[in-house]
C-alpha cells in the first residue's frame, strides 16, 4: 500500500464517498498556497486529475480557466487504490445509490386523456357522484372489473381519496372527494 500523508488520505477518502468520485471540497484548513501544493503533488502521482467542471450540475470549481469555465478535480481508480479501495467496488456502490434514488423518487403516474379509466374518474369527479351501474354502462365493463378499477388503480395506485354512500333509489354512490 502507498503511503500517504493525512491530508492526501482525507481528501482520497472523502472523494471516494462523493458522486463521480470528485475530490472538493477540501479539508477545512487546507487553503491558498497549501492547497495547491498538496493537490500538485496528488496529480503527480496520478492519485487526482483536474477535469473541466459541469457548472450546470453545480460541480465544486477547484480553478477557473478565465473564459467562464472552470476545473474540478476527481478521485482517479489509482487514487482509490491508494488508500485501499477497489475501483469497482465504488462504481457499483455508486450504481446501487443512483438506483436507491430513483427508486425512491418514482414518476407519478400519469392520467391520459380520452381513456375508461379518465372517463370513470369524471363520473366520480360529478357532484352527483356515479353508482358501479352507471360506470358499467359507460364504459360497457362488468361490475367487478369497475370495482376494481375504484379500489386497485384509483385509491391504490393514483392514491386518490374514492368514498362511497347509500343513497335511496340508487344503491352506493361512489365521489372522488
Amino acid at each position: 500500500m502507498t503511503k500517504l500523508t493525512k491530508t492526501q488520505t482525507i481528501i482520497l477518502s472523502a472523494g471516494a464517498q462523493r458522486p463521480e468520485n470528485i475530490a472538493l471540497p477540501l479539508p477545512k484548513g487546507l487553503a491558498g498556497a497549501a492547497a495547491k501544493m498538496a493537490v500538485t503533488k496528488m496529480i503527480e502521482h496520478g492519485w487526482l486529475q483536474e477535469v473541466d467542471a459541469d457548472l450546470r450540475r453545480n460541480d465544486p470549481l477547484w480553478r477557473e480557466t478565465g473564459d467562464g469555465h472552470g476545473t474540478t478535480l476527481i478521485v482517479t481508480d489509482a487514487g482509490l487504490l491508494a488508500i485501499g479501495i477497489e475501483p469497482v467496488v465504488v462504481k457499483t456502490v455508486v450504481a446501487l445509490r443512483e438506483h436507491a434514488a430513483k427508486a425512491a423518487n418514482p414518476k407519478p403516474p400519469s392520467q391520459r386523456a380520452g381513456t375508461k379509466q379518465a372517463q370513470i374518474i369524471a363520473l366520480l369527479q360529478r357532484p352527483e357522484g356515479a353508482t358501479i351501474a352507471e360506470i358499467v354502462e359507460a364504459t360497457a365493463w362488468q361490475a367487478h372489473s369497475a370495482r376494481g378499477l375504484i379500489s386497485g388503480v384509483l385509491k391504490k395506485k393514483l392514491g386518490l381519496v374514492v368514498g362511497s354512500t347509500k343513497e335511496d333509489g340508487r344503491g352506493s354512490v361512489y365521489r372522488i372527494s
